[in-house]
């Protein structure tokens, strides 16, 4: 609820990155308790971090900004497999984790380092290509993103 009470005041693109840093500080975190053997608390409590970061960032914007980044004539089209392309790959992640957690002897460290490193590309994403859509017309964003 607190992202969609601050996507409109904050704007998708602040949001992104506040979700992105919190994102890699916490799987960097999460990751080191892990190597370290620091304790389950450590993990727990940067676990609820994750999830904090999620509901501010990525777990809010993802479904305004699919909505407003495509033409008017491929809305639908766009949501749609912009929809899909991401349950698939939750789904996938769902899957994959306990294997590879297995594969890993049950020493997940490198798995979250891994996904640290793959927000900083989130990060690098929203930093230098995503355009910010709050308090622009649809027919405004679909003319600045054909111009680029």
């Amino acid at each position: 609820m607190l992202g969609v009470y601050l996507i409109d005041r904050s704007g998708r693109k602040q949001l992104m990155l506040i979700g992105s840093l919190g994102y890699i500080f916490t799987l960097s975190v999460i990751s080191w308790a892990f190597m370290k053997n620091a304790g389950g608390e450590v993990v727990v409590i940067f676990v609820f971090g994750f999830i904090a970061a999620h509901a501010i960032g990525q777990g809010a914007v993802i479904w305004v900004f699919i909505s407003e980044i495509f033409p008017n004539q491929m809305r639908a089209y766009g949501q749609a497999w912009g929809t899909s392309i991401h349950w698939i790959f939750a789904a996938l992640i769902t899957a994959l984790t306990l294997p590879v957690i297995r594969w890993l002897d049950d020493n997940p460290w490198p798995l979250f380092a891994f996904f640290a490193g793959m927000m900083v590309l989130q990060l690098c994403f929203t930093l230098f290509m995503m355009p910010e859509t709050r308090n622009i017309s649809l027919e405004e964003l679909e003319k600045r993103l054909l111009k680029e």
